[in-house]
C-alpha cells in the first residue's frame, strides 16, 4: 500500500474522481433550470421578472432559508417543502378550474375535496392538470416564460395565501409572525416558490421529465419515479456487494496481517505538556461548553414540533424563532467538532515535532479570533432571522444554506483562522517532516490532511448572494460532504494513527498502511458520492447514476470498521484495568459503531435514488444525520480531545468514573433517541410520502400530527440520558483543569 507504484495509482484515482466531480458540476451548470428574464400572464402582461425571483430567494434565505421548511428537499423538517407545497396547491387550483369552479371557489378546494370526487372525474382532471403543468412554455431564445390563464389565477391566489401565512405565522409549521412584513415581501417569496415549483413540475425542453427529474412525487401533477431510479438503485447494491468483498480481501491479504508482534506501551509517566499544548485546554473546554449549548438548543428545536411557537406556554418565537434555534443547533455542532479537531492538531504538532518559539501566544491569539467568529456567527444569524437586516443578511447575517448559515464575512474570517491554524501546525511538525525521508509518511500525511481543511472549506466561496440555486447547492455540498465527511475524516484518521502507534496499539507501518487504504476507500468513493445530495437539485440524470453508484461504495470502508473495533477492544483488554488510554479508545470504538450504523446503515438507507425519491426532505434524514454527525464526528472529537488531554492534565486529576458516565450516557442516549423517536417518526412520514406524496408527508397534518408529537415527547428521557453524558464530560474537563493548574498543593 505504501510502495511508489501504489501511491501513484492512488493519486491518479484521486485526480480522476475529482475530475468526474468537476465534470458533474459542469453538467449541472449546463442543465440547471433556467431563470426566465420575465414571466408573462395569458394576456402578455409581465407578472414578474428574473430579478424578482433572485430577490425573493435572497429575502427568504436571509430570514432563515433552508431552516424554514425545505427547498428542493434540503433544510428543516417542521414546515413544508415549499416547492412541493406550491406545486400541489397549484395542481388543486387547476383541477378546480377545469372542473368548472370559479377562481374564488378554486382557492378553497382542498385535497380531501378532490378525493371525494368519483374516480373517473379524478382521473380526467389529473390528466388535464398534468398536461397543463408539464408543458414547457419557456422560450430560450427570448428568456420569456408564459403562463396559462388558470396558472395566472393560481399565482394570484397563492400569493395571497403565502403572504398571509408568513405575515401571521403558523404554530404547527413553526413559523413566527412577521417573516414577511408587507405585501411586496410576500410577493417576492411567492415568486421564488413559484419558480421552484415550475422547475419541479415542468418538463425539460429536451427530455420527458422535469428539471428536478420528476421530484417531488405527486401523482396529481404527474410527478412519478423514473425507471432509472430503480435500475441505478439495483446497480448500486450489486456494486456495493462486490466492493465489500474486494475490500475485505485486500484488508485481510495485505493490511490486517501486518501488525503481528506489536507491543503495547503500558508505561504512562506524569505528563509534561509544552506551553502551547496547555493552551489547547481552553479550546477543548470551550468546545464542550458549545456542545452542551448545542444539545440544549436541540431539545428546544424538537419542542417546536409539539407546542409550535411556544415553550411550555411561553411565546418563545417572539425572541427565539425556530429558524434561529435550529441554525444555532447545527452551527454549534460544527463549531464543537471543528474546535476539537483544530485543538487536536495544535496539540499533536509539538507531540510529533517540537515547540516553536511563541507558539503558545499564537495559539491563544487564534482562540481569540475564533471566539469572535463564533459570537459573530451566532449573533448575526439571529439578527438576520429576526429581520434586522431587512432581508439582506448574506454578508453579516444568515446565508440561508443548511450547514453554511454563517454570513460571508464570518465565513471568510473562519477561513483566515484555519490558515493561521495550518501555519501553526506546520511550524510545529517541520522538524519531523525533515526527519521523515518518505514524503508519503505519517507526518507528511498529517501535513497534507491539514492543508485540505482550509482548502476545501474555501469551496463555500464559489457561490454568492443571488447565485443560481443549482450552482449554490453544488458548491455547498463540496463543503458539507467533502470537507466535513471527507477531509476532516482523513485528518482525524491520520491523527488517530499517530496516537495509536505512539501508545503501541498498532505499529507505525500498520498505521501508515491503514491510512493509505482508508484514504483511498473514503475519497475514492466519497468524492463522486457527493452527487447523491444533488439528485433533485436541477441536475441531469447522469448525476443520479454517478451518485447512486459511488454513494453506495461509501459504505465499503465502513464494512471494515468491525475489524477496527475488535482490534481496539483487544488493545483495551491488553492494557488492563488501569490502562491510561482506556476511555479515549472506547470513544474511538464508539466512532466505529456509529460509523457503521449511523453513516453506513442509515446513510445507505436513504442513498439509493428509488428510496431518496420518496424520502428526501422527511425525518428519515435526521436518523442518518444524528447518527453520523454526532455518533461519528462528535465521538471522534471527544476521543481526540481525551487523547490530547491525557498528556496535558495530571494523572491524579483524570477521572475514569466521570468518563464512564459520559461514554454510556452519550451512547445510550443517542441510541434511545433514534429508536424511540427519530426512526418511528421517519418511517411514519416515509409511509405517507409513498402513499400521497412529499407535500402530504410534510404537511402539518403529518409533520406535527399526534403520532409525531408523541414520539417527539418520547425523546425526553433519551435527551436527559444524553445530557448526563455531556455534563459528565464537562465536569471531567473542569475537574481536570482545576486540579492540574489551579488547586494549590
Amino acid at each position: 500500500m505504501t510502495s511508489p507504484k501504489v501511491k501513484a495509482v492512488l493519486l491518479f484515482c484521486l485526480a480522476l474522481t475529482f475530475g468526474i466531480l468537476i465534470f458533474g458540476g459542469y453538467a449541472i451548470n449546463k442543465g440547471k433550470p433556467p431563470i426566465p428574464v420575465k414571466v408573462l400572464d395569458d394576456s402578455g402582461n409581465v407578472m414578474f421578472t428574473g430579478e424578482d425571483i433572485i430577490s425573493g430567494q435572497n429575502y427568504f434565505y436571509s430570514r432563515g432559508g433552508q431552516h424554514i421548511g425545505t427547498i428542493w428537499g434540503h433544510g428543516a423538517y417542521l414546515a413544508p417543502d415549499w416547492s412541493a407545497d406550491f406545486l400541489h396547491r397549484m395542481g388543486l387550483f387547476l383541477a378546480a378550474r377545469h372542473s368548472g369552479l370559479d377562481a374564488t371557489q378554486a382557492s378553497a378546494l382542498t385535497h380531501d375535496d378532490f378525493k371525494k370526487l368519483n374516480p373517473v372525474e379524478q382521473a380526467r382532471l389529473q390528466v388535464l392538470v398534468t398536461q397543463e403543468i408539464k408543458k414547457n412554455r419557456y422560450d430560450p431564445s427570448t428568456g420569456v416564460l408564459t403562463s396559462t390563464k388558470f396558472q395566472t389565477e393560481a399565482f394570484k391566489a397563492l400569493n395571497a395565501y403565502y403572504t398571509e401565512l408568513f405575515q401571521n405565522g403558523n404554530d404547527r409549521m413553526g413559523l413566527q409572525p412577521g417573516i414577511v412584513r408587507n405585501a411586496e415581501e410576500g410577493r417576492l417569496v411567492t415568486i421564488f416558490f413559484s419558480w421552484l415549483s415550475w422547475a419541479a413540475g415542468t418538463q425539460r425542453l429536451d427530455a420527458e421529465h422535469t428539471y428536478t427529474t420528476n421530484w417531488p412525487y405527486d401523482p396529481l401533477v404527474g410527478n412519478v419515479a423514473l425507471p432509472d431510479f430503480l435500475i441505478w438503485s439495483i446497480v448500486s447494491v450489486i456494486l456495493l456487494i462486490f466492493g465489500i468483498a474486494g475490500s475485505l480481501f485486500v484488508y485481510q491479504r495485505y493490511i490486517g496481517q501486518g501488525d503481528e508482534g506489536n507491543k503495547l506501551n503500558l508505561d504512562f509517566p506524569e505528563p509534561t505538556p509544552t506551553p502551547s499544548q496547555k493552551a489547547t485546554l481552553i479550546y477543548f473546554l470551550t468546545a464542550i461548553i458549545l456542545f452542551t449549548l448545542q444539545l440544549s438548543f436541540g431539545a428546544v428545536t424538537a419542542h417546536f414540533t409539539v407546542e409550535g411557537n411556544s415553550f411550555f406556554g411561553i411565546p418563545i418565537s417572539s425572541f427565539l424563532p425556530y429558524a434561529a434555534v435550529r441554525t444555532w443547533h447545527i452551527q454549534l455542532a460544527i463549531f464543537f467538532i471543528a474546535t476539537c479537531f483544530l485543538a487536536a492538531g495544535l496539540f499533536l504538532g509539538p507531540f510529533v515535532g517540537k515547540e516553536p518559539r511563541r507558539q503558545a501566544f499564537w495559539v491563544f491569539a487564534l482562540f481569540g479570533a475564533l471566539v469572535i467568529v463564533v459570537l459573530g456567527t451566532l449573533s448575526g444569524t439571529w439578527l438576520s432571522v429576526s429581520g434586522f437586516f431587512n432581508g439582506d443578511g448574506f454578508m453579516f447575517g444568515h446565508q440561508g444554506y443548511e450547514f453554511i448559515e454563517l454570513g460571508r464575512f464570518w465565513q471568510v474570517l473562519l477561513i483566515v483562522g484555519m490558515i493561521v491554524w495550518l501555519i501553526l501546525v506546520w511550524r510545529a511538525i517541520q522538524p519531523a517532516i525533515r526527519d521523515e525521508h518518505d514524503n508519503g509518511g505519517l507526518t507528511h500525511m498529517l501535513l497534507y490532511s491539514s492543508i485540505s481543511i482550509p482548502l476545501f472549506y474555501m469551496a463555500g466561496l464559489l457561490y454568492g448572494k443571488g447565485s443560481h440555486l443549482s450552482d449554490a447547492e453544488y458548491w455547498r455540498w463540496w463543503v458539507v460532504h467533502l470537507w466535513v465527511e471527507g477531509f476532516f475524516e482523513v485528518f482525524a484518521t491520520v491523527v488517530m494513527a499517530f496516537l495509536l502507534s505512539h501508545i503501541g496499539a498498532v505499529s507505525k507501518r500498520f498505521a501508515l498502511t491503514s491510512v493509505y487504504f482508508i484514504v483511498f476507500l473514503y475519497l475514492g468513493s466519497g468524492v463522486i458520492g457527493t452527487f447523491h445530495h444533488l439528485y433533485w437539485s436541477g441536475s441531469p440524470t447522469i448525476i443520479i447514476a454517478l451518485g447512486a453508484v459511488f454513494s453506495a461504495l461509501e459504505v465499503v470502508p465502513l464494512s471494515l470498521l468491525g475489524f477496527e473495533a475488535a482490534h481496539n477492544l483487544r488493545t483495551v483488554g491488553a492494557g488492563g484495568k488501569d490502562f491510561a488510554y482506556k476511555w479515549p479508545i472506547y470513544f474511538f470504538v464508539a466512532v466505529a459503531f456509529w460509523n457503521l450504523v449511523g453513516a453506513g446503515v442509515f446513510g445507505f438507507l436513504i442513498n439509493p435514488p428509488i428510496v431518496l425519491y420518496y424520502a428526501q426532505g422527511i425525518n428519515t434524514t435526521p436518523i442518518h444525520s444524528h447518527g453520523a454527525l454526532f455518533g461519528v464526528y462528535g465521538m471522534l472529537a471527544i476521543s481526540l480531545m481525551l487523547f490530547s488531554v491525557r498528556h496535558i492534565i495530571t494523572k491524579a486529576s483524570w477521572s475514569d468514573r466521570l468518563l464512564k458516565w459520559s461514554f454510556w450516557g452519550l451512547n445510550c442516549g443517542l441510541a434511545a433517541m433514534m429508536i424511540f423517536s427519530l426512526i418511528p417518526s421517519g418511517f411514519y412520514q416515509f409511509y405517507h410520502a409513498i402513499k400521497e406524496g412529499l407535500w402530504y408527508a410534510r404537511s402539518p397534518e403529518i409533520a406535527s400530527s399526534e403520532f409525531i408529537r408523541t414520539v417527539t415527547w418520547m425523546r425526553a428521557l433519551p435527551d436527559v440520558v444524553f445530557a448526563v453524558g455531556a455534563f459528565s464530560l464537562l465536569l471531567f474537563l473542569l475537574r481536570g483543569i482545576w486540579l492540574s493548574y489551579f488547586k494549590k498543593s
